[in-house]
């Protein structure tokens, strides 16, 4: 009778661990198809971020080609040589007696200038001509007293884009800051 009894248990125990198991099995097949479809999900995610910006990165240059076509496009660029007596803080841009712009450097982007950098300080739509530009720079200059000097360029925009660099540079002979303006070829 003992026998019958430990024979019965041992079958039911056997039955109900293989219940378990079969359960185990089947909670893993459903965490796995979970995460199959999770991965899946990701996939479509990631693929639609690169197209949105791939075609953000299409929208902003079809608008760059629109605002500022080609033919009448003229950019100016701000970049310093060495900057050991003159710290750059701001830079104001008059073309034929209008002010289109008027920048404010922080101490990062002027040290990047310092370095090498150059930065686009302003973008505009000219007619074919002559125009005038006329640069204001403002900053600490020899002795850290505040410095005001601006440069004065008259320029011919043919066709096609005009390229124009406000450049400032030490001169050692006089340990002055020289501002200069000169078209890119």
């Amino acid at each position: 009778m003992n026998r019958i009894l430990i024979t019965l248990l041992t079958g039911l125990l056997v039955t109900g661990a293989g219940t378990v198991v079969a359960e185990d099995s089947a909670e893993t097949g459903f965490e796995e198809a979970q995460r199959q479809q999770f991965r899946s999900l990701d996939e479509d995610v990631q693929s639609l971020k690169k197209e949105v910006l791939d075609l953000n990165r299409d929208l902003f240059l079809l608008e760059e080609e629109l605002l500022f076509p080609a033919n009448s496009q003229v950019a100016f660029f701000i970049s310093m040589d060495v900057g050991e007596y003159f710290d750059l803080d701001s830079v104001s841009l008059k073309i034929d007696g209008k002010e289109v712009t008027n920048y404010l450097y922080t101490e990062r982007e002027a040290d990047a200038l310092v370095r090498g950098g150059v930065h686009r300080v302003h973008m505009a739509n000219l007619k074919t001509g002559d125009h005038e530009l006329i640069a204001t720079f403002v900053g600490k200059g020899p002795n850290v007293r505040d410095y005001r000097r601006g440069a004065t360029l008259t320029f011919d925009k043919g066709i096609g884009a005009k390229y124009i660099e406000l450049e400032i540079t030490d001169r050692e002979k006089k340990q002055q800051p020289e501002f200069v303006i000169k078209e890119w070829e």
